[in-house]
């Protein structure tokens, strides 16, 4: 009889060439989109926007965004004009590509990448929509997300 302690585990066995970049890729899209955040969020706070309010909508492989509400307290306001530098992660890359963009197309960017985040192919089907809250004061992104679904219900009766 061979006990448990007898047994040696096998090695991992080493990763590829691919696993290797996809996870120095994932490492580099987490380090990005908290830097692309805190960018975005302070320009905004400098401007005394107090939320961003970023509709969205999909289906049938197409989405898009529907709507982008700015708000300082309860009134409507315009998005701020200036730009803020971002960062990218490119397949393959150690370095993140730096590139200065618009406010408005960061709030553009964030908000898909959230989607992309925690539910990639949200326009697939019968799609998706909901609202992405960028609250400034709290510097947080919050999403609310609603997801479409066709169901069928099967009934059979022998009598």
């Amino acid at each position: 009889m061979t006990s448990t302690s007898d047994i040696t585990p096998e090695p991992n066995p080493p990763l590829s060439d691919w696993e290797l970049k996809s996870q120095t890729h994932a490492k580099l899209e987490t380090e990005v989109f908290k830097q692309n955040k805190a960018a975005l969020l302070n320009a905004l706070a400098l401007a005394g926007i107090t939320a961003v309010i970023v509709s969205f909508d999909g289906y049938g492989d197409s989405g898009q965004i529907e709507n982008v509400e700015v708000r300082i307290g309860d009134d409507e306001a315009r998005m701020p004009a200036g730009t803020i530098e971002v960062g990218e992660a490119l397949w393959g890359e150690v370095e993140l590509k730096r590139s200065a963009v618009n406010i408005s197309a960061a709030v553009e960017s964030l908000a898909y990448d959230v989607l992309e985040q925690t539910h990639s192919g949200w326009e697939d089907n019968d799609g998706a929509y909901g609202d992405i809250v960028f609250d400034v004061a709290e510097r947080t992104i919050t999403l609310d997300y609603n997801e479409r679904y066709t169901a069928s219900e099967n009934y059979t009766h022998t009598f």
